[in-house]
């Protein structure tokens, strides 16, 4: 479980004008809730959120969101970006309780490099990227590790084949498929052309006529 800290500072006043006016003093409104608290409005210097999340996974990192000298354990459940600048509008943080599970996206990471992708005779496709589990919070990994050396072109993993810790609860279709192993494009058309010689010969011979037809009429 990867965890990070973050100091926020409770407010009273809300609404669109209070919330213009945090963002232009370096500051992002956030919340926080959970279902035994009563929603609590905060405010963020922005500049702190901008260093945690350009190192966290922000969906699967546990916030430790210290407020008023108390430490809450939580996990970003939105960030609301301005459509075309960088800037962070909002952020929303649900509260950790003990012995509650909570539904996450873990990403996913290819381990190793099939031999065959590494000669260039296949590509590797990876079809999904993150995971969505239910877990408690204590046993909640950082990421899903999945072993591709030894896949072959032709050959695929499906969810059903991942290797979770204990206490993960997968929430998407075991069927779907997690990477592939294609053949590369260029081995592919090159392994058509030999299997089928007469073709290329097919294909050349109205050239021979038609040279051999502009002779006779000279």
């Amino acid at each position: 479980m990867a965890t990070a800290t973050l100091t926020a500072t409770p407010r009273a006043d809300t609404g669109k004008g209070v919330a213009r006016t945090l963002r232009r003093n370096g500051e992002v409104p956030a919340v926080i809730y959970g279902h035994s608290r009563e929603p609590q409005s905060l405010s963020i210097p922005a500049r702190d959120l901008d260093r945690l999340l350009q190192h966290i996974s922000a969906e699967s990192t546990v916030v430790e969101l210290s407020m008023d000298g108390k430490t809450s354990r939580t996990l970003i459940r939105e960030i609301q970006r301005h459509p075309f600048k960088r800037q962070i509008l909002h952020v929303d943080f649900q509260e950790l309780v003990a012995g509650e599970t909570v539904v996450v996206r873990i990403p996913i990471v290819l381990v190793g490099t099939p031999s065959e992708v590494r000669s260039g005779a296949g590509v590797m496709d990876q079809t999904l990227r993150e995971l969505e589990i239910e877990v408690d919070p204590a046993n909640m990994p950082n990421h899903i590790d999945v072993d591709v050396n030894e896949l072959t072109i032709g050959h695929s993993l499906h969810v059903r084949d991942l290797k979770l810790p204990a206490g993960v609860t997968v929430l998407v279709d075991e069927d779907a498929s997690v990477v592939a192993i294609h053949a590369a494009r260029a081995v592919t058309e090159e392994t058509v052309a030999v299997a089928d010689p007469d073709a290329e010969a097919a294909a050349a011979e109205p050239e021979v006529i038609r040279a051999k037809k502009a002779d006779d009429e000279e």
